[in-house]
């Protein structure tokens, strides 16, 4: 059993419940180290001072908030805890529930399962019930590490999960000149696309999503390990403009044609 990251509490109404916090994901991008090219030796980082170039233990290290070029207010771990509307201990205070849909996924940052202390079961499943039959998402607030995030709150089968989201003042606009710029699109153009979109229409199986990349690099180091000789291919080269009537025709074809064979 995994160790929470951060114990606290679900808050809503009067309601408490205890809850332990744990990570719904995990990074397996494959991980390269920097090695000196003549002998392997390993880089390593190390943190130092712009003064004088001293290396910095970590007891050393403090927090500062620049408030000028330069110029920094120095905070330690308990003032910045202050801060934060929910303290030290830590709570989801549930503020309003919404339906999913009225979210923009744009603000999701980041999957945590929570799961309840003993003290907390009756009431914890009794929240999962209710949102299931409800239909709706917990909008949260809640403090961790350091700073305080806007979180949903919503059920997995019979967990629940919190994501934890991006203010909107953290959103940046899309403002892009080419989408600005007046294009014509003629009625055939879009219905091309749809027949497409239709073609590849399925329902979403996670288990049919394989990382081919991360597959690829495993299999290289393998193959360099046995010491075989590796050729290098160059990349394909992106072909030129091409007629975009004429390009939504093949591709309606290649994935009806792909459709059929699934």
């Amino acid at each position: 059993m995994p160790r929470p990251i951060w114990k606290g509490a679900i808050s809503f109404g009067l309601v408490t419940i205890p809850v332990g916090l744990y990570s719904a994901t995990e990074e397996k991008r494959p991980k390269f180290n920097q090695l000196r090219k003549s002998d392997g030796s390993r880089i390593r980082y190390r943190k130092v001072a712009e003064a004088d170039g001293a290396e910095v233990a970590s007891d050393e290290i403090v927090k500062g908030y620049e408030i000028d070029k330069g110029r920094y207010v120095v905070f330690d771990d308990d003032e910045l805890q202050a801060a934060l509307r929910s303290g030290t201990t830590g709570a989801v205070d549930v503020v309003q529930f919404v339906r999913d849909e009225e979210i923009d996924p744009i603000y999701y940052q980041k999957s945590y399962y929570l799961a309840p202390e003993k003290t907390g079961a009756k009431a914890y499943r009794i929240l999962v019930q209710a949102l299931d039959e409800k239909g709706m998402v917990g909008l949260a607030r809640v403090a961790m590490r350091g700073r305080e995030y806007p979180a949903t709150l919503r059920t997995d089968g019979e967990v629940l999960v919190l994501e934890t989201m991006f203010w909107p003042d953290e959103i940046r606009e899309p403002a892009f000149e080419e989408i600005a710029e007046e294009v014509e699109v003629r009625p055939d153009e879009v219905k091309m696309a749809e027949m497409i979109i239709d073609n590849l229409t399925s329902p979403f199986d996670p288990a049919a999503w394989v990382d081919e990349s991360r597959a690829a690099v495993e299999e290289l180091a393998r193959r360099k390990m046995e010491g075989e000789e590796i050729v290098t291919t160059e990349a394909p080269q992106p072909t030129g403009v091409v007629d975009l009537m004429e390009a939504l025709k093949a591709s309606v074809e290649a994935t009806k044609a792909a459709r059929k064979a699934g």
